[in-house]
């Protein structure tokens, strides 16, 4: 329904280009030793992921704001909607984003990539 879209992207983590393919060798987040670990192309549209050297650098900028939604999220649940007083809010913040740490770096990367590149319906019909 949704693909063609850049929340699709964004959230599945597939080929910003042809939403055919997962970007990573790995689905699951969680499997620390392999979180960063992409292909180098697309093996559909031949879409190259690391577009320059370094390029994945500026997602910690994006991992910055999205680990802010995740803490004031946090928050908002642990506060208001549980009624918790502020020194149990703050480890839920903390228990968060160590929790979601990993989600929060996929999902950076994912934002960043498609900040550059866009969805194409042709070389997504091969």
């Amino acid at each position: 329904m949704l693909k063609g879209t850049k929340i699709y992207s964004i959230f599945k983590g597939v080929c910003p280009v042809c939403h055919g393919e997962s970007m990573y060798e790995e689905n699951n987040s969680y499997i620390l030793n392999k979180i960063f670990k992409m292909h180098e192309r697309c093996s559909l549209c031949n879409t190259k992921y690391k577009i320059e050297p370094s390029f994945f650098y500026g997602a910690m900028y994006v991992s910055y704001g999205v680990g802010i939604a995740f803490a004031v999220a946090a928050f908002i649940i642990s506060y208001v909607f549980f009624g918790g007083g502020l020194m149990s809010s703050f480890l839920a913040i903390v228990g968060t984003l160590i929790l979601m740490m990993p989600v929060i770096m996929r999902l950076s990367r994912n934002i960043w990539i498609n900040i550059f590149m866009h969805y194409d319906k042709q070389k997504a019909d091969y």
